[in-house]
């Protein structure tokens, strides 16, 4: 007897222990029924074709059935498991399915077969019991743990696809934005062209910091060009770009302002801090960015007032798609990736430094990036995931 990842045993096996043979002769009608009672209770289970309701499902259980044959192949453990992931990947795939609703269908199908199974007559012992609990719990989970994954997977394929694809359109509205300014009499239109390329090329930054943040994650540590930069020029240059839409002051303790950073990186997450102030603070108060040095070291910060964010929030915001709940339901500020100070959080780390945050409502939120004036013995340091 040897079960595999297709399934189909034979009711007729005299390798088979008669408990698996009952068993393996009421797959259909144990299916059927769970199938039924999924669809009544799954909402996203509903539409879904019988094929891919079925899923794994007919595999799935021969195998859970043979491990109730004495003297199974220990490979069935293995194949239980990857059944269960592959059950899991596929919900995530090609269903509109969330994990609550994975681990549902799970349970239901539990409750369904040792119904099922009593109804007709087929009498397990506690060890048989038993065995068939342990391994649909851990079915569950790694079923669980694999949509998950798979999801996670999706969201980011997705998202970084679509920030590669605006690339495009971005780059044919600047261009011509560049034309109106360079061929156009009319001063405002011309000014009006300058707004267009500011916005058109924040625009671009920030899909180009989502898809470095993509693959940032991807990689166990984040390796940086690290070059001689003026970090005062670096930041005067986005300010400048920055205050077309909101007033920015800005305070520098000495300019130039030498070290070694990976200027690129830097300014992508100054932008991000930037970005941020402007999106989630008050509208009506200017955002102050000062630059200042101790020994040894520089702290870059990013101040606005406007609506604080809560102390349980602290982390999170620092987490790839999340965002502050207070500041996302900001009036007129719910948009946004949920990407930006993630991204800021590992270039700092990445150069030996760290981001630190204060918010209240009385002395608006600063965030501050502290990294040494030479980070190249830094260079790559491990970062958090």
């Amino acid at each position: 007897m040897s079960a595999n990842l297709t399934g189909h045993l034979s009711p007729d096996d005299p390798d088979l222990s008669p408990v698996t043979r009952a068993m393996v002769a009421l797959r259909r009608p144990i299916i059927d029924a769970w199938m039924n009672e999924v669809r009544a209770a799954v909402p996203q289970a509903q539409e879904l074709a019988p094929p891919i309701a079925e899923n794994t499902l007919p595999a799935y259980f021969d195998t859970l059935a043979a491990l109730l044959t004495p003297g199974h192949s220990a490979r069935l453990l293995t194949d239980l498991g990857a059944l269960a992931s592959e059950h899991g990947g596929e919900r995530a795939r090609m269903t509109s399915y969330d994990a609550t609703a994975v681990i549902h269908e799970m349970q239901i199908f539990r409750n369904v077969l040792f119904r099922e199974l009593a109804h007709h007559g087929v009498l397990l012992d506690e060890g048989q019991r038993a065995t068939l609990f342990a391994h649909i719990d851990a079915t569950i989970r790694e079923s669980a743990n694999a949509f998950t994954v798979v999801q996670a997977a999706l969201r980011e394929q997705f998202v970084a696809a679509m920030a590669h694809d605006l690339r495009t359109p971005l780059s044919t509205a600047q261009m011509a934005a560049e034309m109106i300014n360079h061929t156009s009499q009319d001063p405002n239109a011309r000014r009006f062209a300058d707004k267009i390329v500011a916005s058109t090329q924040r625009i671009d930054g920030m899909t180009r910091e989502l898809l470095d943040r993509i693959a940032f994650c991807k990689t166990g540590k984040v390796t940086l060009q690290i070059d001689h930069v003026d970090l005062a020029a670096l930041v005067r240059d986005v300010v400048q770009s920055a205050e077309v839409f909101h007033p920015i002051t800005l305070a520098i303790d000495a300019q130039p302002l030498e070290g070694w950073w990976c200027g690129e990186a830097i300014r992508r997450a100054v932008e991000n801090l930037v970005n941020n102030a402007i999106k989630y603070g008050d509208r009506e108060a200017p955002i102050q960015v000062t630059v200042s040095t101790t020994a040894e070291r520089v702290q870059l910060m990013v101040h606005n007032q406007g609506p604080p964010i809560a102390p349980e929030d602290s982390e999170s915001i620092f987490q790839l798609y999340r965002r502050a709940g207070k500041q996302g339901l900001a009036e007129g500020n719910g948009e946004g990736w949920g990407v930006g100070l993630p991204y800021v959080r590992r270039v700092a780390e990445a150069h030996g430094g760290s981001v630190m945050m204060s918010s209240s409502l009385e002395e608006g939120t600063a965030f501050v990036i502290d990294i040494p004036l030479d980070a190249r013995p830094f260079a790559g340091a491990p970062t958090a995931a």
